[in-house]
């Protein structure tokens, strides 16, 4: 019989060896248990981490097409108004989709002494963002560098971040970024950076609190699992932009990178999961014997390899099941997006997933494409699967669909990383309709409706062009100015539906006698201009000249039974040397133009400098001759204008300066613009201005229709009038002669003719002033030294030239020079008045200032005085 002793320690042994078996086996399941929870735990995180970086991305791009929207209205409209600015931004609603959005501005281009500038214009909403009105962007350079690097590439451009203006409180110093946009003048797009700095007209820009921007894109999922990091890596210093959790503890030995590239930036995104507490595994001791612990050693292992299966499976189930979950939204919420999205391999550029708007554009059969498959130019795709290629493109191309149809998107490929494999992200966006409103709206605004022709506007801009070209030794270029001879016959006899078919048929006559290097407009009426490219010397130019003229001369026109010649009388100018303007180029057509018809018509003249010359002084001959038979022929007419007071005081009469005009044989008043340069030129300007004294002091109380309530009339004189040592004592004389009390009558004269003579002009001014007349200073402002004599003057009105008090509201120096004005001229007891006030805006600023009236076309339009008669007069033409 075997001893009880080694029996027992031989049970014992093996009892050891069963426990630790059992504890050995049961670690092991533990430990894979663990293994595939962090797998699934993994698996989560990473699709989490996903989602978020195309979140921020689709964030980016609809902040994009917002500014696309508002660039769209600058590019089809000549110009575009504050009201319609606000409207877009009212109807776009965009703090819906960006509730920390906090403002849509606009920063006008100016160039100034120092060089560009970028001045915010306007911005909307305009609560909370009046610190941005009239912002000068360079004080911000990293909202500079926006500016400048969109205007450059057209492409949307992000801000470093830095302070917002309108930022109080104790937020984040650099919380605030812009999105920026450029804008150019009317027409299609511009082509390349040349020509966008020459047609930048401003900037446009979208600005965030940054941290609200992100905070808005990413979900809550990921911030209850991730401390979220997100940093501005783009220069050399690190800038963070956003921080889910600062306190929050974190497992070191995990942390998931993502690069977003967008706008010229580059964001690095830091996601690191959220420390958690992990259960242990303890065994306690025992004080069972070997035997009892062995069988509930054994037990216990049984069931914990069941149970730890079951817990394995159904934890396996339920992340499963919010994996598929995640991913079915996502895959829902790209379904719903307009946005073409597609998804392939980022070696080959096989799709793997197309979204329902790709699938309707591109062909259910998409998904068996590659991209480059999609574009019509190959070429433009960018080869993405290249190790130094970006990560990021943006580009503007025509995409297939699998019929062949073409059409324009703006196109976005990023490199992404999805479940660890390589991945590129497209989105598209169909721009087709778009770039076809673009085009017609640009066809419309540099083509004449009736003949299809280029209008005067684009014409202008060519023939500008043509002139920049001249001024680095481009080739010689011709000006030729159409004008048809007798049309308005045609009109007369036929109608002007007539006179519109003669004028769509012509211009399509005369096209066929220029080259396709050539350009032909209507310039508006009848007249047409040619702009010709390809002369050597002045013998191709009246070639190209002697071509149309014949071609018009040897045309009949047929219009209901019967037929029509027209001939044309063309003015010819050279366009070979530089320093010459626009303006003057137009000029010198129109009068070589005018020789041609005065010449008999129907031929081409080269315009000359004599010319202009014989134009001009024939015209104020005629107007000096007119001008000596005025009086006895009855043609001046005088007309008053009323003051308006902006502090009304009750009982006071009306107050009115009288101006001159000259009636035509029609009735209508001419202006006195058109005669005056012929009256100073031959000296008539003295006996103009006693007429107009005579006339008003014998008719005083005829002048308006409050009749001897009249307050003041002024009436204005000439610097050649003032010189007459003999006009204060007729006035004098006349003053008592017509009864007329010399306080109701104030005399004014320009600044500049003060300055020409100013010890004679006080010398006059006191004369009168000693019988009680009153004295003005007119356009008082334009002399620039008018601050050094005004107190030396004998004057009681001094008059603020209406370039000032137009240009006020906009411009800071014209508002402080009328600000100075007024104030100089309280201080010296003058009375203050303002010329071309136009609106409301401007009564109420000089009101503030204390200005005491108001003078201008919309305040009160001139009126002839009442006492006047001998025909129907008629209001002077605009």
């Amino acid at each position: 019989m075997p001893a009880p002793g080694p029996r027992r320690s031989s049970a014992y042994g093996w009892s050891l060896l069963a426990l630790l078996l059992g504890l050995a086996l049961t670690m092991l399941l533990r430990y894979q248990q663990i293994q595939r929870e962090q797998a699934a735990l993994e698996l989560t995180r990473s699709a989490l981490v996903d989602k978020s970086s195309v979140a921020l991305i689709t964030q980016l791009h609809a902040a994009e097409s917002l500014l696309r929207a508002v660039q769209s209205l600058f590019l089809s409209s000549d110009e575009v108004s504050e009201q319609e600015f606000a409207n877009i931004y009212a109807n776009l609603q965009p703090r819906r989709r960006f509730p920390s959005l906090q403002a849509l501005a606009y920063a006008r281009k100016e160039i100034k002494a120092d060089g560009v500038h970028y001045v915010t214009t306007w911005v909307q909403p305009l609560s909370g963002n009046a610190a941005l009105a009239g912002l000068d962007v360079n004080a911000q350079p990293n909202n500079l560098q926006g500016v400048i690097a969109s205007r450059d590439t057209d492409l949307p451009t992000l801000s470093a971040p830095f302070r917002l203006a309108q930022q109080t409180g104790a937020l984040p110093r650099n919380d605030g970024i812009t999105l920026r946009m450029p804008i150019f003048n009317p027409g299609s797009p511009p082509a390349s950076v040349e020509e966008r700095r020459r047609r930048e007209a401003g900037s446009l820009a979208v600005s965030f609190r940054v941290s609200g921007l992100i905070g808005n894109a990413i979900s809550q999922d990921v911030t209850q699992m991730f401390r979220v990091r997100i940093t501005d890596v783009t220069d050399a210093g690190q800038q963070l932009l956003f921080d889910s959790a600062a306190t929050a503890k974190v497992d070191d030995d995990k942390d998931f990178h993502r690069r977003l590239a967008y706008g010229g930036r580059v964001w690095r995104l830091d996601l690191q999961p959220r420390a958690t507490a992990r259960a242990g595994f303890d065994l306690g001791d025992s004080a069972l014997p070997v035997g009892v612990l062995a069988s509930i050693l054994l037990a216990m292992l049984v069931f914990t390899i069941a149970s730890t299966r079951q817990r394995a499976i159904a934890l396996a189930w339920h992340m499963t099941s919010r994996y598929r979950e995640s991913e079915e939204r996502f895959r829902a919420l790209n379904d719903l997006l307009p946005a073409l999205v597609l998804l392939a391999d980022g070696h080959d550029g096989a799709i793997t997933y197309a979204n329902r708007a790709s699938r309707e554009r591109l062909g259910e059969n998409v998904g068996e494409r590659r991209l480059s498959d999609l574009f019509e130019d190959p070429r433009l795709y960018p080869d993405m699967g290249q190790p130094d290629q970006r990560d990021f493109h943006r580009l503007s191309a025509q995409l297939c669909d699998e019929q062949g149809y073409r059409f324009w998107a703006d196109v976005a490929i990023s490199k992404v990383v999805l479940d660890g494999a390589d991945k590129l992200l497209m989105v598209a966006i169909d721009v087709t309709e778009q770039r076809q409103l673009n085009e017609m709206l640009s066809f419309q605004a540099s083509h004449d409706a009736l003949t299809e022709l280029y209008n005067r506007r684009e014409f202008e801009s060519r023939l500008q062009s043509i002139l920049n070209a001249t001024e680095t030794g481009a080739p010689m270029a011709v000006l030729l100015y159409i004008d048809l001879d007798q049309f308005k016959l045609i009109n007369d006899t036929s109608g002007h539906i007539a006179g519109d078919h003669l004028l769509a048929q012509l211009a399509a006559t005369m096209h066929k006698q220029l080259s396709a290097t050539d350009v032909l407009a209507r310039l508006g009426g009848d007249e047409f201009g040619v702009l010709a490219l390809g002369v050597r010397d002045r013998e191709d130019a009246e070639a190209v000249a002697e071509r149309v003229r014949h071609c018009i001369d040897e045309w009949i026109f047929v219009w209901e039974q019967r037929s029509y010649t027209v001939s044309a009388s063309i003015g010819v100018v050279m366009i070979d040397q530089p320093g010459m303007t626009m303006k003057d180029l137009l000029a010198r057509a129109d009068t070589a133009c005018y020789m041609a018809k005065e010449l008999g018509r129907n031929r081409v003249h080269f315009y000359s400098e004599r010319d202009d010359e014989a134009a001009r002084r024939r015209g104020e001959m005629e107007w000096a001759n007119r001008l000596r038979w005025a009086i006895d022929e009855k043609r001046l007419v005088l007309v008053y204008q009323e003051l308006i007071p902006l502090s009304p005081r009750p009982g006071s009469g009306p107050r009115v300066e009288l101006l001159l005009r000259f009636r035509d044989d029609s009735g209508a008043l001419v202006l006195p613009g058109v005669f005056m340069p012929a009256a100073e030129r031959y000296s008539l300007m003295p006996m103009l201005d006693r007429w107009v004294v005579e006339t008003a002091l014998a008719h005083f109380d005829q002048l308006h229709p409050a009749g001897a309530d009249l307050r003041l009339a002024t009436i204005n004189l000439s610097g050649a009038s003032v010189e007459d040592d003999a006009l204060a004592d007729l006035i004098i004389a006349l003053l008592k002669k017509h009864g007329v009390a010399p306080s109701r009558v104030c005399f004014e004269i320009t600044e500049t003719v003060a300055v020409r003579n100013l010890s004679r002009v006080a010398r006059f001014m006191e004369q009168l002033r000693q019988v009680g007349c009153k004295t003005a200073l007119d356009d008082f402002g334009v002399g620039m030294s008018s601050f050094a004599y005004l107190k030396n003057l004998p004057i009681d009105i001094i008059k603020i030239d209406g370039s000032f008090i137009r240009d006020m509201l906009t411009d800071p120096v014209s508002h402080a020079i009328v600000r100075a004005v007024a104030d100089i001229g309280q201080r010296l007891g003058l009375e203050v008045v303002a010329e071309w006030v136009a609106d409301e805006e401007t009564l109420r600023v000089l009101t503030a200032m204390g200005v005491g009236h108001a003078q201008g076309f919309s305040l009160h339009a001139p009126e002839p005085a009442r006492f006047q008669s001998g025909g129907t007069v008629h209001p002077p033409a605009p």
